[in-house]
């Protein structure tokens, strides 16, 4: 699929330098240094030839076909490089060149030229702005980056070019392999999305990882990176988390969403595990590259010191694995052999005068006990210890168990030796047992990737000409909220129960409406333009009695009129009072990135308080529903507690699958509230009581 970076036949580096320190020396010299095979052509007007290789004025000089060209001129003679590559037949540019749409708005016209040449010619650009590619499976070094890291199977894209420097150093120091190696740069045509395409089967490509600053297509993101993480684990971190540069927003909703809450559930929904910083990125990717996969949660672990073991139980456990509950037969065997004072139990302590050969027993028979999923070798330097010859035996035994192996070896200058070995091994090694369980964490994230069922969103039979009509007519009467009465049609026209309700104008149509639906009743003032009823006193629940309904009417207009003179009054929303029922809020705002996010939580008017949401991008599945409602902090309080009946958990799920697809058939939705939903006990079903809808301008 993009072959043309990836497998090409002859390379042509525009703007190839003679001097030392030009990056258009530089990017040359990685592409002949690091074994290159296919025909390089250098471009340079003013040479004749340049590191032993003739050099031509143009692209269009050159005898050959090229497959790939990289650019490293000055941006303004980047477009006419462009035409000449279209002319000549080049289908792949990298464009090492800056100055485009990060330098202002000047550049942003200049990388719009050159986008729209490269369309003109089919010509496929990876940057500009970008560090080059890396490729140690053909192998091609087209980048600017002082040295190459060894072949492994970690496939590495990052928007950031210096944050690749960085990681190329660290690979380099520690010995850590990769396949592809890309810097994305601006984006201005290949993004994530095509790279996990194209790597997508890939053998050499055992995980992806990813340094993501934004995403310019997020939904498909989603739609790519669900399909490929079936088959590869994809780690991302992705940077500017905060919600300083929140918009505003009138709904709960989108006020407790943000960029950071999208690319948690996008992420989560896709199969893609987050890492938290740079760090994880690449603990949870070593782990990936080299071991197979954890298929249970089930650890032992072997050391010869205590602290750092009840330390290791301890991050296990916080990570949500378990010690491994070793079989009799595994114990028997370690009491045979280990001193008396070792422990024989899980974790397996050999004691700190252990030479390779005890460690060695214990890691191989904590490997075959058929309770064992994964195994972390944790080791102290002590005086006694053997720690090249302990590294070269944890290797040799991960390589005949299909059991993931990690090791600990704690301290730098003593272990430095062990560690190296067991890097050589393709063994990871974290420095502290915290690390270790974090890796083993997104091994067993993603095995629960792995072993869930794709998920099914159902499509409900729904009225959605009613709700098309009530936009209509909304928009044409120049409002782009709607009231309660409207509201409820909507709900009405997508399955949700909504409490008996009529709209009076008058305080006797109010005495008369509350006789009909049955005391006691909630009045709640009707306006288009009061979303947050409860903030000017505009609602009052339990009303008992003819008397107190005429006085409740005229309180409720007159807070109104005082507090919102402008406010379009259209009445009292005369409501039957639902008791008995848990208040929840399920909501949605609309993300840039990835379009509808929906949430659910505690509701009424302590949902900003609290705080207790969770977030998931639409369409739901049912599956996806149920999650929602088991992460948030308050699950137990739905479930009942202290003699209370459980709520009606299915009739929850079935509500935000009904709002699911509401905001997706309808994308002109970008703010709703249903708040409160109040649940009932189990099978007696929830009421949508209060919904508002913001439409789009």
């Amino acid at each position: 699929m993009l072959d043309m970076f990836f497998a090409p036949r002859a390379i042509a580096v525009v703007g190839a330098a003679r001097e030392p320190g030009k990056l258009g020396y530089g990017v040359l010299s990685n592409l002949l240094q690091y074994g290159y095979k296919g025909q390089v052509y250098p471009i340079n007007p003013k040479a004749d030839e340049i590191l032993g290789l003739k050099a031509y004025p143009t692209v269009l000089d050159v005898p050959g076909p090229i497959d790939l060209a990289v650019i490293v001129v000055p941006n303004k003679a980047v477009p006419d490089v462009m035409r000449q590559c279209g002319e000549k037949g080049v289908k792949g540019v990298v464009i090492i060149t800056a100055g485009f749409k990060e330098a202002g708005l000047e550049g942003i016209k200049l990388e719009r030229q050159v986008v729209a040449i490269a369309k003109e010619y089919g010509i496929r650009i990876v940057g500009p702005n970008c560090l080059g590619i890396i490729d140690t499976v053909q192998p091609m070094n087209v980048s600017f980056a002082a040295g190459q890291p060894p072949q492994g199977g970690i496939a590495f894209m990052s928007q950031s070019g210096a944050l690749c420097t960085a990681i190329l150093d660290w690979a380099l120091a520690n010995n850590i392999g990769f396949s592809y190696f890309v810097s994305l740069g601006n984006k201005a045509d290949v993004d994530e999305v095509d790279l996990l395409e194209a790597w997508d089967g890939n053998p050499h490509a055992r995980v992806m990882i990813a340094y993501v600053e934004g995403l310019r297509d997020g939904r498909r993101f989603m739609e790519v990176a669900r399909r490929v993480t079936r088959r590869t684990p994809v780690i991302a971190v992705k940077s500017g988390n905060t919600e300083a540069g929140s918009r505003a927003v009138s709904s709960h909703t989108g006020s407790l969403a943000g960029s950071n809450r999208a690319y948690d559930a996008a992420f989560r929904q896709a199969g893609v595990l987050r890492a938290g910083s740079i760090q994880d990125l690449f603990d949870y990717a070593i782990a990936f590259a080299y071991q197979p996969l954890l298929r249970g949660n089930r650890i032992a672990v072997v050391t010869n010191a205590g602290g750092p073991a009840i330390m290791a139980t301890d991050a296990l456990e916080s990570a949500g694995l378990k010690l491994a509950p070793l079989t009799k037969e595994t114990i028997e065997a370690l009491q045979g052999r280990l001193p008396p004072a070792a422990n024989t139990y899980n974790p397996i302590d050999v004691l700190g005068d252990a030479l390779a050969d005890r460690y060695a027993f214990a890691i191989q028979k904590a490997l075959e006990d058929p309770n064992v999923d994964g195994l972390l070798v944790i080791l102290t330097p002590q005086v006694m210890t053997r720690i090249e010859e302990t590294a070269r035996e944890v290797g040799r035994l991960s390589r005949l168990y299909d059991k993931p192996v990690v090791g600990c070896f704690m301290g730098e200058e003593k272990v430095s030796a062990g560690i190296r070995i067991l890097t050589e091994e393709g063994v990871p090694n974290y420095p502290f047992p915290e690390r270790a369980a974090g890796a083993f964490k997104a091994m067993m994230d993603y095995r629960g990737w792995l072993d869930r069922p794709i998920p099914e969103v159902r499509q409900f039979t729904v009225n959605r000409e009613a709700v098309q009509r009530t936009f209509t007519r909304v928009r044409e009467e120049g409002r782009l909220t709607l009231g309660d009465a409207e509201a409820r049609a909507v709900a009405e026209a997508y399955g949700l129960r909504v409490p008996k309700s009529r709209l009076a104008a008058t305080a006797e149509e109010a005495v008369r409406y509350a006789e009909e639906i049955g005391y006691p009743v909630v009045m709640k003032i009707a306006s288009p333009d009061i979303l947050h009823k409860s903030d000017i006193g505009g609602i009052k629940v339990g009303v008992m009695g003819a008397s107190d309904v005429r006085d409740a009417f005229d309180l409720l207009v007159y807070r109104a009129t005082r507090y919102m003179p402008d406010a379009q009054i259209w009445g009292v929303q005369i409501q039957e009072m639902v008791t008995g029922a848990k208040e929840t809020i399920i909501g949605m705002s609309r993300d840039p990135q990835f379009g509808p996010m929906i949430m659910f939580g505690l509701g009424g008017i302590y949902v900003e308080v609290l705080k207790d949401v969770t977030f998931r991008i639409a369409p739901v599945s049912e599956v996806e529903a149920r999650e929602m409602i088991n992460e948030i902090r308050s699950y137990h309080l739905l479930q009942g507690v202290r003699g209370e009946r459980a709520s009606d958990i299915d009739a929850i799920v079935d509500t935000i699958m009904r709002i699911s697809q509401l905001v997706t058939d309808f994308p002109e939705i970008v703010e709703l509230d249903v708040n409160p939903l109040l649940v009932r006990e189990a099978g007696a079903g929830a009421v949508a009581v209060d919904m508002r809808l913001v439409l789009s301008s």
